[in-house]
């Protein structure tokens, strides 16, 4: 996608604001903007305190703007990750937030052509559906068997199902950006 950081930064803060404004339990205060005219796709946002995961949550596709759907997640990162309990005013200043923008999603053929660090997978089947990120596998250090493994996990698949060619999986690229990239250093 290649946004200008100008636009990473823009997405960054609506991202917070709109996390702040539903915590004050106010409208966002951000007026409404077209600077940033990209297609709808998928999008993921993560939140950390620290190093530790605090909610992550996206969407593999979208219908909406793509700053939209940045606010509606980071949203759902905050307050409906089942995993955490809701975020509080209090951690919000040592919140982190990081955005992938994710390319569209391309069925894989050959799981040899799957890159441990560059490729995000989903692995759907039997009415489930998982999805790892990119920087999971390189966060722990896995090779593409453990990615493949990881995501049927996820799925609520066996981890080996993804052998089995009767689930479907899709590779998919992200550009992923941080508040602390946007850092001045």
């Amino acid at each position: 996608m290649d946004l200008a950081d100008e636009e990473k930064r823009v997405l960054l803060e609506r991202a917070r604001s709109a996390i702040k404004s539903q915590l004050d339990n106010v409208p966002n205060a951000l007026p409404q903007f077209s600077t940033i005219d990209h297609a709808p796709g998928g999008v993921f946002v993560t939140l950390r305190i620290g190093t530790e995961l605090r909610g992550c949550i996206g969407y593999v596709e979208s219908k909406a703007p793509l700053a939209e759907t940045v606010e509606e997640v980071a949203c759902k990162a905050a307050f409906e990750d089942p995993r955490f309990p809701p975020v509080r005013s209090d951690e919000l200043p040592g919140l982190s937030i990081e955005i992938s923008i994710l390319s569209p999603l391309e069925v894989v053929k050959n799981v040899e052509g799957i890159e441990v660090g560059k490729h995000g997978l989903v692995i759907e089947g039997y009415g489930h559906r998982g999805l790892l990120l990119p920087n999971v596998a390189t966060e722990y250090q896995w090779n593409r068997e453990d990615l493949l493994y990881h995501t049927a996990q996820k799925a609520g698949l066996p981890p080996e199902s993804w052998r089995s060619g009767d689930v479907l999986i899709c590779s998919f690229t992200t550009e992923t950006f941080s508040e602390a990239e946007s850092q001045p250093h």
